[in-house]
């Protein structure tokens, strides 16, 4: 009997299972190829378990540890938190331990660890970011991982795929961070239905891998089990470029014909610059709709806005301008070989030289740990991917969700603002 037609969250899982195919519904044994986990929720919450176990991991060169939440340590409880880290990295024998690098979602990719077709288990939320490099890759919580870590497995039951086609091209001042946010208005944050979501389009296939990365990172914001975009010449450069091979990437998409949960299509020509505003991703809305809320502080910075071309994104508006007076603008870039690339074609001089305060790449404010939280009643605006009250500090503070452009021109102009004209003037 002819195999019935796959996605290529399908035809990955298969792989991964033994399998020629699985269908939608399955509940399946994987072999993983690559597990990743931070300090925060890595080996400090695996020690024990493994321990009680009497197992040690079972193979550590396919196992990656990123130092990124409490780095640098800021007390004494962050730096526990880190030497447990270290200690244990030196002890399981894991030979790829980035400690204070950058943030897991970013160093990953960047540092050669994926490529197409791999089936990848991460110990955080924002674990599918891998997916923009045509992989299979979700968050698990740390029981989870600590089966994975034993054993080298985990179970899943085969998710159905929501296809999100884009055609057109981006406009002016709009990036992924804009499709992401419209698309957390528009579907809402249980849209992803725990499902895959496959980004494809013109305008996807226009992104360059980071700004894939966008995409995919924040599937989570949507409620699906990861996001994915299927590989083409841009993801296998950037691959090699990583030190990695690709490998036979071209047979990594999906079946014509392969079922689908749903299928939606969105014009990215007609896309405004949004805003998201307290307390949900979901709160989106173009910049035009949003109040023009005065801001005290604005940050760039996460694994979803500190990325090389999101600096560039920043520095297009903040060049030749100032940062507003009586504002804040932080910025951490995500990983310390993007802030060695920004310094090297001179984007943190100019981001600097407008006011911009330069800060260690981690997941810092986002996360709610080391510098740049908020007070009771400040205002932010921040190019993280969440604004749940109370994350970046005090209760009362309020966070809205924007682009590096948008962030970056409310941080001139001191509210929220629309950053095409000064986008246009910059231009000039």
């Amino acid at each position: 009997m002819p195999r019935a037609p796959q996605t290529l969250a399908q035809k990955i899982i298969a792989k991964a299972a033994g399998r020629d195919a699985v269908a939608p519904g399955e509940i399946v044994i994987c072999r993983v190829d690559l597990a990743m986990m931070h300090d925060s929720g890595g080996p400090r919450r695996l020690k024990p378990i493994l321990e009680r176990l009497g197992v040690k991991v079972w193979d550590p060169d396919r196992i990656v540890v990123v130092a990124d939440h409490y780095v640098p340590a800021i007390d004494a409880d962050s730096a526990s938190i880190l030497g447990l880290t270290r200690r244990w990295v030196a002890e399981q024998g894991i030979r790829a331990f980035y400690d204070m690098q950058g943030i897991c979602h970013v160093v990953l990719p960047e540092r050669g660890h994926l490529r197409p077709g791999l089936f990848v288990v991460g110990g955080d939320s924002h674990s599918p970011t891998g997916g923009a490099l045509g992989c299979f890759m979700f968050g698990v919580g740390a029981t989870d991982m600590a089966g994975v870590a034993a054993t080298g497995e985990t179970w899943l039951r085969v998710p159905e795929t929501i296809r999100l086609t884009w055609t057109g091209a981006l406009g002016l001042g709009t990036c992924a961070k804009d499709i992401m946010l419209h698309l957390c208005a528009t579907l809402g944050m249980e849209g992803g239905d725990n499902q895959v979501i496959e980004y494809d389009g013109a305008a996807v296939r226009a992104l360059p891998m980071t700004e894939r990365m966008t995409l995919c990172n924040m599937a989570a914001e949507l409620g699906a089990m990861t996001g994915m975009v299927a590989p083409d010449e841009t993801t296998a450069a950037y691959v090699r470029d990583a030190g990695a091979d690709p490998g036979d990437w071209r047979r990594w998409r999906g079946d014509d014909g392969a079922p689908l949960h749903l299928h939606l299509t969105f014009d990215a020509a007609t896309l405004a610059p949004q805003v998201a505003a307290p307390h949900s991703p979901a709160n989106a809305a173009p910049v035009g709709e949003v109040e023009s809320a005065r801001i005290d502080q604005a940050y760039i910075g996460a694994c979803t806005g500190a990325k090389l071309v999101d600096l560039h994104m920043a520095a297009r508006v903040l060049t030749g301008r100032k940062v507003a007076p009586g504002l804040r603008l932080l910025l951490a870039p995500a990983s310390q070989r993007i802030t060695q690339q920004a310094a090297g074609d001179g984007t943190l001089a100019a981001v600097t030289e407008a006011g911009a305060i330069l800060r260690p790449s981690g997941c810092g404010a986002c996360a709610g740990l080391g510098a740049g939280l908020l007070d009771e009643g400040e205002v932010c605006i921040s190019t993280t991917a969440r604004n749940f009250k109370g994350r970046m500090g005090a209760k009362t503070a309020k966070v809205y969700l924007g682009s590096p452009y948008t962030v970056a021109a409310a941080a001139v102009a001191g509210r929220i603002v629309d950053p095409r004209p000064l986008l246009a003037e910059a231009a000039r």
